[in-house]
């Protein structure tokens, strides 16, 4: 594998961590400053909220087609949230842009993670090109950034309690953050993903 094409190999960054962490924006800056970088489009079952569109924000599907699609095997990944809706990443959306050459990046919880560990044992093209990372937050700053966010009392004891069992989770990652500054997460991100680029490209093939 030349040096040239690890330099352009593509990846697939999978974020996760309490929130409050910065994964969101993280994201958000990933797609916006780093050329040739997009947003996985996950799926979900619940109903599209003003100004959203299909296949842009989500693939939306009735709760029929999403049974259907899970008896086809067809998702990566996918949960319960609220006991309400089902949200999922069809592999399609994640291995159609990897093939076409395409880095992509998604921002899901730790259970999500697990579901994009378990599909990488069966698709050598995901785990060739996936990077786990986790944004790591003192419990102290993280209760300090949701205070500053505005939440209330008991949201904010909520999202404690849960950052606190995503923290046990922690070791399982290929990468940690440590947040500090956005400028430094960014930076840092960014390391990861050069690292995992040269990996890419040094396993070489689809």
């Amino acid at each position: 594998m030349s040096a040239t094409a690890a330099s352009t190999a593509p990846v697939l960054l999978v974020l996760a961590g309490p929130a409050g962490s910065g994964k969101t924006t993280l994201c958000e800056r990933m797609v916006a400053e780093v050329p040739g970088f997009s947003r996985v489009i996950t799926t979900t079952t619940r109903d599209p909220r003003p100004g959203e569109v299909d296949g842009v924000d989500y693939h939306f599907l009735t709760p029929d087609e999403f049974d259907r699609r899970l008896d086809e095997d067809a998702f990566l990944e996918w949960a319960w949230v609220h006991r309400r809706n089902r949200y999922g990443t069809l592999a399609s959306s994640v291995l159609e842009p990897l093939t076409r050459g395409e880095s992509l990046i998604v921002n899901v919880d730790v259970q999500g993670v697990d579901g994009y560990r378990r599909s990488a044992a069966r698709h050598p093209l995901l785990a060739r090109h996936l990077a786990t990372v986790f944004i790591d937050v003192p419990l102290a700053e993280l209760r300090d950034r949701l205070v500053g966010r505005g939440e209330s009392p008991a949201e904010i004891e909520q999202r404690m309690v849960t950052a606190e069992r995503e923290l046990l989770e922690k070791p399982k990652f290929d990468h940690v953050i440590t947040s500090a500054t956005k400028e430094a997460d960014f930076a840092a991100l960014q390391d990861i993903w050069r690292r995992t680029r040269s990996r890419g490209g040094d396993a070489g093939g689809n």
